[in-house]
């Protein structure tokens, strides 16, 4: 037998980033109390080099579904890789950006618990050690959201998120006891194995809508989103973090329990619904939103929704590369978000550039005509025509020309953005990640028919504007659906301040009343 072979070693490699991550925390917290602030970052960043170098051997060892609590999967260790660069990346960063700042130990300490936390559930295969994991990452995230506790939409914002959480961990109680009653054991290859041989029973089809439902509200979608847009209280490398790593969890665990959602219409159909209604209305938000990191985080809300979709429809390979994908782009948007923040205000200065009208109209057209036409060139039946059409509306932005100037320059670049990312989501399905697409032409109907609506408000925005000033005002305002959340969430469970600590001033929610728009 071959040594690399064994499970054990592969689970072991697998194991270790989460490891290390929780010796440096260890060690942080073990450093005097006098200790200067470069060491402890020192630490944290040495020993998250040596988790990225494990996490890189990982993802050379072959996978392995054996271990009772353990699995190694090809797409587990893809994302260990990307978590271990992100975490080194922000770590370094927010040396940098905290220096001076006090309770730095505390913030290295809770950053190497929370990417701990997300290294063990990326190996999970069990349900008490996914549930346990997830808990984990949200207990170590507190404490970088309430970094600054004088903040009071900070302290709002993590307690909105730590109900969410405690209900999210309920409804993943429930589902794991229906599960193994049904299956007889906690091993989620054990529930897979059962589903592909005898399919899903009525407390399994049950079990999946209560795991979709805590993935809702662990992914931040309506409309429970609210926290995720108040937390830009917090310092930016807690929220690139978030955004790049956290709330992206819950799409790897969708993908994860694919099997099961694949026997379960109604867990998917409920994907679909509140996927596609937090992409559109969060989309429509973010158009309305001046805030460059206000739009970054509705930007997220409403990427979060597409995952969703994309779950609820079964294309789990493209899923999986718009979580890498988004990771990614997030991780260097907010990193980078003074950058993007003097980029803004010289446009400011500058007369706002309109789309040409006619692009407009024609822009979906030829985005979908090469989508379609790639794809059936060098794929085809890779994925259904529907799911094409859907990205070519999704691109057709980026082929609108400009009123004035080079509109031959603006539209062979905008081809060849749409051109490289059809090529990349087609190359996806050549990686070996070792998933399985199940597409759900219905549903896919009802997808594109949604899509199709907020490319049409889009267009009347640019268009028609003053047509649409009533709905830009309740767009601004978010539709008022936080305002809900946030005045159930003081009513389920108020707020109580730690004696001794100053009480922050009570944030003010926003009116009911619609407010004007800034145009």
């Amino acid at each position: 037998m071959n040594f690399y072979d064994l499970p054990i070693l592969n689970t072991a490699v697998a194991l270790a980033p989460s490891a290390l991550m929780l010796v440096a925390l260890l060690l942080v917290v073990a450093l005097p109390s006098a200790a200067p602030a470069n060491r402890l970052w020192t630490t944290l960043n040495g020993m998250s080099q040596v988790a990225l170098v494990a996490a890189l051997l990982g993802a050379l060892l072959p996978g392995t579904q054996g271990h009772p609590w353990f699995a190694v999967t090809a797409l587990g260790t893809a994302l260990a890789l990307l978590v271990a660069f992100l975490g080194l990346v922000i770590g370094v960063f927010s040396g940098r950006y905290l220096e001076g700042e006090a309770s730095q130990r505390r913030f290295v300490a809770a950053l190497a618990g929370v990417l701990a936390a997300v290294h063990i559930l990326l190996v999970a295969n069990h349900w008490l050690l996914l549930i346990g994991a997830w808990a984990l990452v949200g207990v170590a995230l507190q404490p970088l959201l309430c970094f600054y506790a004088e903040r009071p939409f900070a302290l709002l914002a993590a307690h909105k998120k730590r109900l969410a959480d405690r209900l999210a961990d309920v409804l993943l109680l429930s589902a794991a006891g229906l599960a193994w009653w049904s299956v007889g054991s906690g091993s989620l290859s054990d529930l897979f194995d059962h589903v592909a041989t005898q399919g899903a029973s009525l407390h399994l089809q049950a079990s999946a809508v209560l795991l979709v439902l805590a993935v809702v509200l662990r992914l931040a979608l309506l409309p429970v989103h609210g926290w995720l847009i108040q937390v830009m209280e917090a310092p930016t490398p807690v929220s690139a973090l978030l955004h790049a790593g956290v709330v992206n969890l819950g799409g790897f665990v969708l993908i994860r329990f694919a099997p099961l959602l694949e026997q379960a219409p109604l867990a998917r159909s409920l994907l679909v619904a509140v996927g596609l209604g937090t992409a559109v209305l969060a989309g429509l938000v973010m158009l309305t939103r001046i805030s460059i990191k206000v739009r970054l985080a509705w930007s997220t809300v409403a990427q979060m929704g597409f995952l969703a979709l994309e779950c609820g429809l079964g294309l789990y390979t493209l899923a999986a590369l718009h979580l890498i994908g988004h990771s990614l782009y997030k991780a260097h948007a907010f990193l980078a978000a003074s950058g993007a923040v003097r980029h803004t205000r010289l446009q400011a200065l500058q007369a706002p550039q309109q789309p040409l009208a006619a692009s407009l109209w024609l822009a979906p057209l030829v985005a979908m005509a090469l989508v379609v036409g790639l794809q059936a060139t060098f794929s085809p039946g890779v994925w259904p025509l529907w799911w094409s059409l859907l990205l070519g509306l999704a691109w057709a932005p980026l082929l609108w020309l400009p009123a004035q100037g080079s509109t031959l320059r603006s539209a062979a670049a905008g081809v060849a953005m749409v051109v490289g990312l059809t090529a990349v989501a087609l190359l996806a399905h050549a990686l070996p990640l070792g998933l399985q697409d199940a597409p759900h032409h219905a549903l896919g109907a009802v997808a594109l028919a949604g899509m199709g609506a907020l490319y049409l408000a889009l267009v009347l925005l640019h268009s028609r504007p003053r047509a649409l000033e009533a709905w830009r005002r309740r767009s601004y305002a978010g539709f008022y659906l936080d305002e809900y959340y946030t005045r159930l969430t003081l009513w389920l469970w108020p707020t109580r301040w730690a004696p001794g600590q100053p009480r922050p001033r009570q944030p003010q929610l926003m009116p009911m009343a619609p407010a004007r728009a800034p145009d």
